[in-house]
């Protein structure tokens, strides 16, 4: 699965976001800061989706398995 990172330069460096998930979005005083930032922030989205998950279902019987997108 392949996501798309849209970076846009502003006067103070540049800000990026992933246009498949909302919510992942960060800025940098350049572009290489921008990136590593916004993997960042990509990790703490789904990091915090999925604590968000668990807590709903905590205390139920539910199935969990991988889920790969093909590309």
């Amino acid at each position: 699965m392949k996501l798309t990172a849209v970076f846009q330069e502003v006067p103070a460096g540049y800000v990026g976001f992933i246009e498949e998930l909302p919510g992942a979005n960060t800025q940098g005083a350049n572009l290489d800061e921008t990136r590593r930032n916004l993997v960042e922030a990509v990790e703490l989205i789904l990091d915090a989706n999925r604590q968000l998950a668990e807590e709903s279902i905590a205390g139920q019987k539910v199935i969990r398995e991988p889920f790969l997108i093909p590309s």
